[in-house]
């Protein structure tokens, strides 16, 4: 019970970074959404072997969260979490591609491991930026702006309602899980074979209170739309916003700058 508490929370927690008040916070959501989008699209254009070239890509998550004032710490445990795919994934690489690609003195490094650590590279960068981006605007912003930005809106509003279904399943997940370590006996009914009967009660239930919430929202005149209390503007500082950080992404995609440093401080640029 207690997890899925921790979780509901950690999903509130999220809406309440995402209703500060900084300067990022005040862009309108369209131009974030954007800027990560080409942000992820830069990331993943990069090579399979490619490690130094994005690294310097890291100062995009670092000045979101600088200039949100996001909980760097909370941040880096929502990454952390996320990307353990990403190493499950790329951890076989290295018992595949055994070739021989970089030598740092008598060690031989393989192409396994050098796409094993791009794989993380990339995957700690577009979850950063994701999990950012709903820090600083919030997911149901994120959705109208999709909508706004010619997503079709039964999509905009599947996610949405996918997002606002996470609350009632914690909720009811949490009252179940009460229930029945309140109905059991030191450990008994605790196990694996009530698992099932629990999964299968629960479907039920959140299946009932979600009916119960759309026949109330029905009745308050819901028509497919969804309204906010903040208007937003597309204006000169979220073309600033959007042409900069674009300008930024595609120049470091052309240009490997670590390489260009190296090359300068060991004298080989003339």
């Amino acid at each position: 019970m207690a997890s899925i508490d921790g979780a509901l929370l950690d999903f509130k927690r999220m809406d309440r970074l995402a209703a500060g008040d900084t300067v990022l916070h005040r862009l309108d959501p369209r131009a974030k959404v954007l800027v990560t989008l080409i942000f992820i699209g830069t990331v993943i254009s990069f090579d399979k072997y490619a490690v130094t070239g994005m690294i310097p890509l890291v100062i995009f998550p670092v000045v979101m969260v600088s200039l949100g004032n996001l909980p760097s710490g909370y941040i880096a445990k929502k990454i952390a979490l996320l990307c353990t795919f990403a190493l499950v994934v790329g951890m076989f690489n290295p018992l595949f591609d055994r070739t021989v690609l970089v030598h740092l003195g008598p060690v031989g490094i393989t192409g396994g491991w050098i796409s094993f650590t791009s794989i993380v590279i990339r995957a700690i960068l577009t979850v950063g930026a994701a999990v950012i981006v709903v820090g600083v605007t919030g997911f149901p912003a994120i959705c109208q702006a999709l909508e706004r930005l010619g997503a079709p809106r039964v999509f905009t509003v599947q996610l949405l309602f996918l997002y606002r279904y996470l609350f009632v399943l914690t909720e009811e997940g949490a009252r179940v899980s009460r229930a029945r370590e309140l109905r059991s006996f030191g450990k008994k009914g605790l196990g694996v074979g009530s698992f099932g009967p629990l999964v299968g009660h629960l479907l039920l239930r959140t299946w009932a209170r979600a009916e119960r919430i759309h026949m109330a929202m029905l009745v308050r005149g819901f028509s497919g739309e969804f309204y906010t209390r903040r208007e937003y503007h597309f204006g000169c500082r979220e073309l600033l916003f959007l042409c900069g950080w674009s300008a930024l992404f595609i120049t470091l995609r052309h240009y490997n700058l670590p390489h260009l440093l190296g090359a300068l401080v060991t004298g080989i640029v003339p």
